[in-house]
């Protein structure tokens, strides 16, 4: 298929796309090449890496039952169904015979059918999906391990995501960064609990819209920004005001939280797709794989455990030193954190299973880690 690769209504370059193996087999025009997806090389080997990238990756949970459901065999089928259109960015394969634009297609502005998704991705039991129409949807373009569906509620794109195989602290972990965050004034997307079915699941609006698009660390880091000090230097560069307390700001909730998944994927910036300025950091999101209580003894006086940190893995109390002003956060706000995180986990106890012992430990190691930060405040 000859297609043209476009940033909303603006062509970035026509190409050959073979839909039967996913990969694009010849580039013949470049367009706009500014308004390209960032940093992406011009190879059809690149291009169809990118594109596959856009589609839920082979390490989704559960991933085999949910193509079954789908009717499909392969996430790679579902970028056909929908132009691979997204609710990350602007970027679309348009068919080149075909007179179409975007606002009257995109998933910002334009309603979609979520339910019969909603059902395979998250219920326990779902029948296969027996029309097509279904199919187009923003969530064939959905990243990551979890579980998950976006949904449209009074015009608002929410994100429903559960927990990871029989775990069931994601969503709580997603809740308690949110509470975290608002009491220390830190940018981040809000994150609730809903309720699908018997599953507890987390939902945050969409914190891109029609006119902006979120660029991860991943595609910012390139050969010559490979620390931290260089990719604030490029935030800064690019004209993004207090991009070092930001980052900062999320380390210190990664430290209070054990956050151990904190790769280049999570976040990044975001750009504005018509002027292509870039705005700002993203607000901090993905907080779920935290508090592995496995790891940590009741007994423990100091909890060691590790985070991601660019390319590396570290200590959290090596991490937390890239602070360089903690004095400026009011650890005070999060005294009585661990007793609200108590509440918030009995009031669902009898739907996620937790014994007693289980949140007593969750709350017991959330209040050692502020404990913690204290004491690097006071040193």
């Amino acid at each position: 298929m000859r297609c043209i690769l476009m940033n909303k209504n603006t062509p970035v370059l026509e190409a050959e796309y073979n839909s039967g193996v996913g990969v694009f087999t010849n580039i013949y025009v470049l367009y706009n090449m500014d308004y390209a997806p960032y940093h992406l090389r011009i190879s059809c080997v690149e291009l169809s890496e990118w594109f596959k990238n856009r589609g839920i990756p082979s390490f989704r949970d559960q991933l085999d039952l949910l193509m079954h459901r789908l009717n499909v065999h392969a996430p790679s089928e579902l970028l056909d169904k929908a132009f691979g259109l997204s609710l990350s960015d602007p970027y679309w394969l348009k068919p080149k015979d075909l007179d179409i634009f975007y606002d009257k297609i995109n998933f910002f502005e334009n309603d979609f059918e979520y339910a019969p998704f909603m059902d395979a991705s998250l219920s326990k039991n779902s029948d296969r999906i027996q029309n097509e129409s279904s199919l187009y949807s923003p969530n064939n373009t959905t990243d990551g391990m979890l579980k998950k569906a976006w949904i449209i509620e009074d015009g608002i794109r929410y994100l429903l995501k559960g927990g990871y195989k029989n775990e069931t602290l994601q969503p709580f972990n997603e809740v308690l960064a949110s509470e975290i965050c608002r009491r220390l004034g830190f940018d981040h997307v809000e994150y609730s609990l809903a309720i699908y079915k018997d599953m507890v699941v987390s939902k945050c609006p969409c914190f891109i819209d029609v006119n902006t698009e979120l660029i991860t660390a991943r595609q910012i880091m390139d050969d010559t920004i490979d620390d931290y000090d260089s990719y604030i230097h490029k935030l800064e560069s690019e004209g993004i005001e207090d991009a070092r307390t930001k980052m900062e700001n999320m380390f210190i909730l990664d430290y209070l939280m054990l956050n151990e998944d904190r790769h280049l994927n999570n976040f990044g910036i975001i750009r504005n797709v018509n002027t292509l300025k870039w705005v700002d950091v993203a607000p901090i999101f993905d907080n779920g794989q935290s508090l592995n209580i496995q790891y940590y003894d009741d007994n423990e006086m100091h909890v060691v455990g590790e985070g991601k940190f660019f390319y590396e893995i570290k200590p959290f109390k090596e991490i937390i030193q890239v602070v360089q002003d903690l004095n400026r956060i009011d650890i005070d706000k999060l005294q009585d954190l661990p007793a609200w995180f108590d509440d918030l986990l009995h009031q669902y106890q009898h739907m996620i299973y937790y014994s007693d012992q289980r949140i007593h430990k969750l709350c017991v190691l959330l209040n050692r880690q502020i404990h913690n930060l204290k004491f690097f405040l006071s040193s």
